[in-house]
C-alpha cells in the first residue's frame, strides 16, 4: 500500500497569499503618508505658483 502525497502547488498557493498580503500592506502604508502629506504639498504648489514657477527662470537661485 502506497501513501499518497499532496502535490506541490498547494504550498505555493501560501507564498502567494503572503507576498498579496505584504503588497497590500505596502499600498495602505503609502496611501496612508500621501492622505498625510497632501496638504502641506498643496502649500508647497502654491509657494512654488507665486514665486514665478518654471517661468521665474535666475530670479530665485
Amino acid at each position: 500500500m502506497k501513501i499518497q502525497r499532496r502535490e506541490r502547488a498547494q504550498d505555493g498557493t501560501s507564498g502567494r497569499r503572503l507576498l498579496m498580503a505584504e503588497a497590500a500592506l505596502a499600498g495602505a502604508v503609502a496611501l496612508a503618508l500621501f492622505v498625510r502629506e497632501f496638504p502641506s504639498l498643496r502649500r508647497e504648489l502654491r509657494i512654488y505658483r507665486m514665486a514665478g514657477g518654471l517661468r521665474a527662470g535666475h530670479r530665485y537661485p
